[in-house]
Order: C-alpha cells, then sequence, then structure tokens
C-alpha cells in the first residue's frame, strides 16, 4: 500500500498510542501500518474500534495516567 503523504510503502508494526484529554491513556503495542519514508500511521477499522473500547472502559476509573499494552486487553 501507498502511503497519501510521500508515496513511500506501507510496511506492518506497532506504536504506542497516546490520547491526552482529562487523563493521560498511552496504549502500547498497537498494530499499524507505518510508511517507512515519512512515519506516517494508518490504522485498520478493527484496530480504532478496539482503541475506542479500551479507552472507554479505562475512562471510567482513571485517574490521571494509565499506561496499558494493546494485547493485554484484547476481547476473549
Amino acid at each position: 500500500m501507498k502511503c497519501i503523504e510521500c508515496g513511500g510503502e506501507y510496511t506492518e508494526s506497532t506504536k504506542s498510542h497516546v490520547v491526552d484529554s482529562e487523563s493521560l491513556i498511552i496504549i502500547r503495542n498497537v498494530p499499524c501500518l507505518e510508511c517507512n519514508q515519512c512515519g506516517d500511521t494508518v490504522y485498520t477499522d478493527t484496530v480504532i474500534r478496539r482503541l475506542d473500547e479500551i479507552i472507554d472502559s479505562l475512562k471510567s476509573f482513571l485517574g490521571e495516567i494509565a499506561v496499558v499494552d494493546y494485547s493485554d486487553n484484547q476481547a476473549a
């Protein structure tokens, strides 16, 4: 798949996803496609939905900061 930013190639990778709103949430090892030239990141629809689920579940009991691993939060 070609990068829409620079024309480079996307490769499978993992990255940390950071949400900074009322609380800071860091989700590590999130599967993504990353451009090998410019570093642009693309998440699949499935990953985006799962990120939303993880974030929503943490907001209900979260204090100031949370660091979680994506794979530890997979739905059974």
